[in-house]
């Protein structure tokens, strides 16, 4: 018997993505950290916090929101297609695809480009390129703010279609 991916199940493996990534970037700045003892990098980031690092910081809570969200839009999924039992219609299913893929791509994408620009700005990319410290650049947040931008537009894209996909499977009759 074939089982059907349903769209409950493409979130919540989505969710589980999500956090393997963030996982992972957490791993690494920990094993930086573990290898470096020249600078404490959560203290230098915390203690720049008006700066640059600020991106850095809003960047890793925002995509744990994302994570989050994408895990409770899984719920939404569960109630239309087990709890409710509706079925998904050509236009709802498209509608569904651009949501998830907005909310991974535009979302994670827009807060992936926020942590590294918070990286580069506060010198602390260096740190992972040459094994030191580079200068704080605050001028190279400018060059970020356009993708971020874009990121968010798709973001904002799926979850529009997302929302009138609910909208469409919840009113199907079949």
């Amino acid at each position: 018997m074939k089982t059907k991916l349903r769209w409950v199940d493409r979130f919540i493996i989505a969710a589980i993505i999500q956090g393997a990534t963030i996982t992972i970037m957490a791993v690494v700045i920990v094993a930086i950290q573990v290898t470096n003892n020249e600078i404490n990098i959560i203290q230098y980031l915390s203690l720049s916090f008006d700066g640059t690092a600020k991106w850095f910081f809003l960047g890793i809570i925002f995509h744990l929101i994302i994570i989050i969200a994408v895990a409770v839009t899984a719920l939404f999924y569960s109630h239309i297609e087990i709890t409710l039992k509706k079925n998904f219609s050509r236009t709802s299913n498209v509608l569904a695809g651009i949501h998830l893929i907005g909310m991974n791509v535009g979302g994670a994408g827009a807060m992936m480009i926020m942590t590294y620009a918070g990286l580069a700005g506060t010198g602390l990319l260096t740190l992972f390129t040459e094994g030191k410290l580079g200068p704080q650049n605050t001028a190279i947040l400018d060059s970020f703010i356009e993708p971020i931008g874009g990121f968010i537009a798709l973001l904002a894209l799926g979850v529009m279609c997302g929302g009138m996909g609910f909208v469409l499977a919840y009113r199907n009759n079949s």
